[in-house]
């Protein structure tokens, strides 16, 4: 794992280790990174449209160093093209939308950070504040990175088998790469609380309910699904589009001051958090296929 100071405000905080939706299904980011043969993050122009596909089915998506800076290349391509209106971004294969931060790569010593533009966070866009709408066509489990990365887009639209959850705690760990305070500005403080604490996740359905997402559809018609909403998106005057996104989330000169007080508060409990007895236990104990020993230190 590399070291915790290199993971302070500054360098994308909650990047590493902290979203391990991995942890609860055996193998998701087992193995090598991504195939030689092919990158991280493909993407494919349709009219006005990016369509933007991590692609690392091997490993459920994970995010490794890669991934980050191919993802935050596309979405700096996006908002500086003024040909590109919408991005639409999905995951390979019909398991995983993403299974959070590459843990196998943290433990080689891999930066799952991008090797640019460090600021823009965990994924290369936990803080990489677009003008560019960003549609997330979720193809199946968001689970700890996976899951913020869907917060942090503008609109969802899940397939029926997607599931949605922070499970960070269950490894003695936070969701620090937004989703902590994230999650409770999306939905009810009392839902968000309790999904916090208990890691429990909820299904698609659920998360149509409680308005976290915008539609579900059949997996087969996911792809479309998004695709048609982002169609209508981009028929709009694409100045008034992006202004009023800016408005809504607060941006300015690409930051979103709103946020900053809870990064750095994010960032600290981060690290306190990633430097315990229990942030080792929690790991350690799934890998060995036991229950974990709190210790609270």
């Amino acid at each position: 794992m590399a070291p915790v100071e290199s993971l302070a405000h500054g360098t994308g905080p909650g990047e590493v280790g902290v979203s391990p939706a991995c942890a609860d299904v055996p193998g998701e980011t087992g193995g090598m990174t991504s195939s030689e043969t092919r990158p991280a993050v493909r993407t494919e122009r349709r009219d006005h449209i990016l369509l933007v596909t991590l692609d690392r089915p091997e490993v459920r998506n994970a995010v490794n160093g890669e991934v980050s800076t191919l993802l935050g290349r596309a979405l700096h391509e996006a908002d500086t093209d003024p040909e590109i209106r919408v991005v639409v971004l999905t995951g390979s294969g019909e398991q995983s939308f993403c299974a959070g931060a590459d843990l196998k790569a943290i433990s080689r010593g891999e930066d799952i950070f991008p090797a640019e533009n460090r600021q823009w966070g965990f994924a290369g866009m936990m803080q990489h504040h677009v003008s560019v709408p960003v549609i997330a066509a979720v193809n199946g489990t968001a689970l700890g990175g996976g899951c913020e990365i869907a917060l942090a887009c503008d609109l969802v639209v899940a397939a029926e088998h997607a599931i949605f959850g922070l499970p960070e705690v269950r490894r003695g760990l936070i969701a620090a790469a937004g989703g902590a305070f994230r999650l409770p500005a999306q939905l009810p403080h009392r839902v968000a609380m309790e999904m916090i604490l208990t890691g429990e996740p909820v299904t698609a359905e659920r998360a149509l309910d409680l308005h976290l997402i915008n539609r579900v559809v059949p997996a087969g018609q996911l792809l479309d699904a998004a695709l048609e909403l982002a169609g209508v998106i981009a028929a709009n005057a694409p100045l008034a589009v992006q202004a009023s996104k800016r408005v809504a989330l607060g941006i300015s000169d690409g930051a979103r001051a709103a946020e900053d007080d809870r990064w750095k508060v994010s960032d600290t409990e981060m690290i306190t958090v990633m430097t315990s007895e229990d942030a080792m236990e929690g790991p350690r104990a799934f890998a060995e296929k036991r229950a974990p020993v709190w210790k609270a230190r």
